[in-house]
């Protein structure tokens, strides 16, 4: 990452209104803003190290850790926010045991709250990686992770079938 970020830095010249896009393209590429890319974004442009992550701090935009394999995100705009959608994040939060912005320790979930996602009529909605849940209620919480159980368990199955398959041809 660090190597990656030191070629991505010469691409900016060094003022101080290339902070946010540096950022930006960073995340962009990383999911994130280490505190090792932060102090090298300082040095690029000769400023603190200080003002990077009070200017990464006051965006809500900046990760500061890795996001998890499965990215949830759950709408808080105002049609979800009417719905419930305090209550889904709430649900989330409980089940993977973290706050708003973290990652599980096995580095498998995050969790977010975004403010639209533009489908006000399918309020409250999360996003699942890619995929839009809509009417989200707090039971569809725990079927998510029944699910992913499920789906983890067939692909052990499967891995130990294939392993045992190549075993027996050598």
């Amino acid at each position: 990452m660090v190597q990656d970020i030191a070629a991505m830095l010469p691409a900016f010249e060094r003022h101080r209104g290339n902070l946010i896009p540096i950022l930006q393209a960073i995340q962009e590429r990383h999911s994130y803003l280490s505190g090792a890319a932060m102090k090298m974004v300082a040095k690029h442009l000769g400023i603190g190290p200080g003002e990077v992550y009070g200017v990464a701090t006051f965006y809500n935009q900046f990760r500061f850790q890795p996001p998890g394999r499965h990215r949830i995100k759950v709408c808080l705009g105002t049609a979800c926010h009417v719905a419930g959608g305090e209550i889904i994040l709430e649900n989330f939060e409980r089940k993977l045991g973290i706050k708003d912005g973290e990652t599980t320790a096995d580095r498998e979930y995050s969790v977010e709250r975004v403010v639209c996602v533009g489908c006000c009529a399918l309020a409250p909605v999360a996003l699942l990686d890619d995929d839009v849940l809509g009417r989200m209620l707090p039971s569809k919480v725990e079927g998510l992770f029944v699910q992913f159980e499920i789906e983890r368990q067939r692909q052990e199955r499967e891995k130990v079938a294939r392993e045992s398959g190549e075993q027996a041809r050598d």
